[in-house]
């Protein structure tokens, strides 16, 4: 399988476990797998617990490069989502997550998916603010 930059397999997860969770059956399709939006939601969550911390308050999700799935994932896999922050700006910040998983009896690590997520800092009004320092 050729696989492009965008695509390429880490060997180590990026950045730190933010979230750990464990795949169930009532989040699977008619194939037995896992749904893609369900994973990309742990994503969304991880990624904004870490611009939380960053930002020191709310953070809203704006949005996400392309996210290409390069494994499935299975009931009880373990999925394990890492988040580096990539840039800050003004009021914006991108952060980078990976999700791995932890196979269910092998425990074998592999990743699953990986995408660039574009989060801002809002107010109680909803509007964007300052990141601070």
């Amino acid at each position: 399988m050729s696989e492009t930059a965008s695509q390429a397999i880490e060997p180590e997860p990026r950045g730190e476990l933010t979230v750990r969770t464990i795949a169930m059956p009532a989040d699977t399709n008619a194939n037995g797998d896992i749904f893609g939006g369900w994973v990309l939601s742990q994503m969304d969550v991880a990624g904004g617990i870490a611009g939380v911390e960053r930002a020191r308050g709310r953070v809203v999700t704006v949005a996400l490069d392309a996210m290409t799935f390069i494994r499935p994932v299975r009931v009880g896999d373990v999925l394990c989502v890492y988040t580096s922050i990539e840039k800050i700006g003004r009021t914006s910040m991108k952060i980078h997550v990976e999700a791995w998983v932890r196979r269910f009896m092998t425990h074998q690590r592999e990743q699953v998916t990986k995408a660039l997520f574009t989060f801002v800092a809002i107010d109680d009004k909803g509007q964007p603010r300052v990141i601070p320092d």
